[in-house]
């Protein structure tokens, strides 16, 4: 009996350190999977965009980067554990020159604190440099919107910590879009759509203005 107890606080415990799948999210990644089965030519290097609804609904990142292949699996919803629970299947099987990550906006906003949050993103580098070593990975600052500009000191805070965190770290590198959506200190409300978190297409030129030279 109590072997078994300790069994299962060891398989809880495994599951907390190394990242358990949230099962809600299958039918999604496998719906990404066969997409980019389609599409995906495995002998041509690729570059991955990852993370939650700001990636998935950049419906047009091929066309703004032509000159090499990207693959989008952004999945609506999702937290930095998430990402860390379906990194093989969402970017490493993929083996990518690079990968740029947008998450943390809804990890703080569901009431997440930043050290949990970049620890999530440090384990995210960690297993892609594990099995891909010299694979370039991109860290997208949460942006700032409308939704959830209540909550603004608490994305600034995160995204000086993840900012931090790449500096230290060969191949990470770090993309700040939050202040060049600001006008000045205020919000810029015009890059976004009636529910006041997504982007225009304005908000987009934004970011690839900003993520161009990394793609490139």
């Amino acid at each position: 009996m109590y072997k078994t107890i300790l069994l299962s606080l060891f398989l809880l415990l495994s599951g907390l350190v190394f990242g358990q799948k949230n099962v809600g999210y299958s039918q999604e990644v496998n719906n990404i999977q066969e997409r980019i089965k389609k599409t995906w030519n495995h002998k041509e290097s690729a570059i991955v965009f990852t993370g939650s609804s700001s990636i998935r609904l950049w419906k047009d990142l091929q066309e703004r980067f032509p000159q090499t292949q990207i693959l989008n699996t952004g999945f609506g919803g999702s937290e930095s554990y998430d990402l860390l629970g379906y990194i093989d299947e969402l970017v490493i099987n993929y083996n990518p020159k690079k990968v740029f990550v947008y998450e943390g906006d809804n990890d703080i906003a569901n009431g997440k604190k930043w050290r949990e949050i970049l620890n999530n993103l440090e384990r995210i580098t960690d297993k892609i440099h594990k099995k891909l070593p010299n694979t370039e990975v991109y860290l997208i600052s949460a942006k700032p919107s409308i939704d959830r500009w209540k909550l603004r000191r608490k994305y600034r805070r995160l995204n000086k910590e993840i900012k931090n965190y790449a500096q230290r770290v060969a191949h990470v590198t770090f993309v700040d879009v939050w202040q060049v959506m600001l006008n000045g200190r205020k919000l810029n409300k015009s890059l976004f759509i009636e529910d006041g978190l997504h982007m225009t297409k304005d908000g987009y030129d934004i970011w690839e203005k900003e993520l161009k030279p990394h793609v490139n």
